[in-house]
């Protein structure tokens, strides 16, 4: 089964004792902490976060950061063949009138060159949750309401839960292959993309799915993409999954050139990163760099190096092409995030083995520019 959307509802009063920060459609600067049932905040100027408690009168806390948000709180519990409690979710477009700020949705899928999009999570174990990508769609260019389109990229799923409707195939999209479900929740009609295991995160172009969903007659290019939206659907726990992570760029008329990837400058760049382990278990671990301009000229192309500690052995990244030789690692941007302009940020992260105790890199260089610490 799969929850319904729900109306973005007013700000409303809480139980005493009940910690919350309620920014209705306010940018937030520093961590906020949301409680209320779908209160809801900008980040970065661009992107909605959303609490969207809609299945369960239980309390769900979460709080915002400036590039995504983390589960704090979680006491409701769903069964396992029923729907999940809440969908916490980062997005952009329209979620029941609440759109995001500057969003060029909704928009015809013919009108569409490219979306793309990346995303980077941080999991819990002893939880019963999928982490899930949502793409909405309607033959009209609808911003209330429910949509007659749900596509749905399952990323993790853990317990003993299932998409809704039945398996129908597989297909392999965006580098990756996954198992396909088709179904109704009765208000919606839903086709899930499921991986066969975890992932930490992911950078891909939204109309891959997009595209397969048309080739299966769910849609036609006539329709309208009004929001996409990253998230988790918990049934039972779920303090600490986080969306670290997440960009999504629609880009309409073919116009759009994706930033050059060409050579950096010989002056190179001048910068600083910040590098922070998001999740550290026995024998692995995951990280986020984010990088940042303070020169003062854009830089056409970024090119990081630095150096691993013993022990560690990267298996996957996103938001960057990254590779390693010995301790060595060299990150490059990929298409839609080289250009760093001054004062700019972009970010990447990555998994990996980990052989001992963990340390993190201590020294960066951006186009063959030693970097500051942030």
């Amino acid at each position: 089964m799969k929850r319904p959307l729900r109306a973005i509802a007013a700000a409303g009063l809480l139980a005493a004792g009940s910690i919350v920060a309620v920014i209705l459609g306010g940018n937030a600067s520093a961590d906020t902490q949301i409680c209320e049932k779908f209160g809801s905040t900008v980040i970065g100027s661009r992107y909605v976060v959303q609490n969207n408690r809609w299945g369960t009168s239980a309390q769900q806390c979460i709080n915002v950061t400036s590039t995504g948000f983390s589960i704090t709180r979680q006491d409701g519990v769903a069964p396992t063949k029923g729907a999940p409690i809440s969908y916490p979710s980062i997005f952009v477009g329209c979620h029941y009138t609440n759109c995001s700020p500057g969003t060029n949705l909704p928009v015809q899928v013919k009108q569409i060159s490219s979306a793309p999009s990346s995303i980077s999570y941080n999991y819990v174990s002893g939880a019963i949750y999928d982490a899930s990508y949502d793409i909405w769609l309607d033959p009209t260019p609808k911003k209330d309401g429910v949509n007659q389109m749900e596509i749905m990229i399952w990323l993790n799923r853990q317990g003993a839960i299932q998409p809704i409707g039945s398996p129908v195939g597989t297909t392999t999209l965006a580098g990756r292959g996954w198992e396909v479900w088709r179904g109704s929740n009765g208000q919606n009609n839903v086709i899930s993309y499921v991986a066969p295991s975890a992932i930490p995160g992911m950078s891909f172009d939204v109309m891959d799915f997009i595209n397969d969903s048309r080739n299966r007659g769910a849609i036609t290019s006539d329709w309208y993409l009004t929001s996409i939206q990253a998230g988790f659907e918990p049934w039972q726990g779920g303090v600490g999954l986080a969306v670290n992570t997440f960009s999504q760029d629609v880009r309409t008329g073919g116009t759009t050139t994706p930033p050059t990837t060409s050579s950096p400058s010989p002056s190179g760049t001048a910068c600083s990163v910040k590098y922070t382990p998001t999740s550290v278990w026995d024998n692995g671990f995951t990280a986020d760099v984010v990088i940042t301009n303070t020169g003062t000229t854009t830089a056409g192309g970024w090119t990081m190096t630095y150096n691993l500690p013993t022990g560690q052995q990267i298996t996957s990244a996103w938001n960057a092409t990254v590779t390693q030789s010995g301790s060595a690692v060299t990150a490059k941007n990929v298409s839609y995030n080289g250009t760093l302009t001054p004062g700019g940020s972009t970010s990447f992260g990555y998994q990996g083995t980990l052989r001992g105790s963990y340390s993190s890199p201590t020294s960066f260089t951006l186009n063959g520019v030693a970097c500051s610490r942030a």
